[in-house]
């Protein structure tokens, strides 16, 4: 049997308007009412890369989420799609961490649950489009990893990946136990079907916090957030004038000059 664990992210939703959107400067944090938190697109990519390998061959798909006040109605999604048990890192240390501290957390949960063979995150999280905890989870678990995939098959003990290049995608492949980083390209999340929506409440649902997975997300953070707002847009308009189309062409180009535009 394969083992499989999926690494998902609750995240605002990112096609929520952006009126919707407040900052609390003070708090530094992101404020969005009245609209429920989604599951990270790109990490429903990764579930999918799962579901397909689960399709052809004998496997067990872990999903393992982190952060504080998750939304268990949310993250049950992947396990009405088809994951087989799923692991909540909730507690109000993991609140606001930083790349390198989620992905501690995130490595230390899955070396202490063993036995791994794949691990499948998204190329990056929607909120902060950083593209880094998956890495280092590899980095700190010290197995090899294969980023921007945008298809992923298993043969004979190690994984075929093609990852995507700025000019097509290039074929690459590595041992198992290894991570992969997965790309939109590889298709969207299925739906449930009506028996496993029914078939969901019954998966395991699991819950640790930070005394039980022994680790204190504060200590390890490397960054800092410094301020927190929206950037504020300025239009000017400036019109220039002249007697004939030659004139005002002129006088553009040495408006222009000045600005050191040309």
């Amino acid at each position: 049997m394969v083992n499989i664990i999926v690494c998902i992210k609750q995240v605002f939703d990112p096609e929520a308007p952006a009126s919707a959107y407040k900052i609390d400067a003070e708090a530094k944090r992101v404020i969005l009412k009245g609209i429920p938190p989604v599951l990270s697109p790109f990490d429903e990519n990764a579930l999918e890369a799962a579901l397909r390998i689960k399709d052809a061959h004998d496997s067990k798909v872990t999903v393992l989420s982190v952060g504080r006040n998750l939304s268990k109605a949310v993250l049950m999604k992947s396990l009405a799609v088809g994951a087989d048990e799923l692991l909540l890192l909730e507690d109000g240390a993991f609140e606001e961490m930083d790349s390198y501290a989620t992905a501690f957390t995130l490595a230390s949960a899955i070396g202490k649950l063993g036995g791994y063979d794949l691990i499948l995150t998204g190329r990056e999280a929607a909120d902060t489009n950083a593209g880094t905890v998956g890495s280092g989870i590899a980095e700190i678990l010290g197995i090899p990893s294969i980023t921007i995939v945008r298809k992923v098959e298993l043969d004979d003990g190690k994984v075929i990946a093609e990852r995507v290049v700025s000019d097509g995608y290039e074929v690459i492949e590595t041992p198992l136990p290894s991570l992969i980083t997965v790309s939109n390209e590889l298709g969207e999340l299925r739906y449930a079907t009506v028996k496993e929506l029914v078939a969901s409440r019954n998966k395991p649902i699991m819950t640790w916090n930070a005394q039980e997975l022994g680790v204190e997300p504060p200590q390890v953070r490397q960054a800092r957030l410094l301020s927190l707002f929206i950037p504020q847009k300025e239009n000017r308009c400036e019109i220039v004038g002249g007697e004939t189309a030659e004139e005002m062409g002129a006088n553009l180009a040495l408006k222009l000059r000045a600005a050191q535009i040309l």
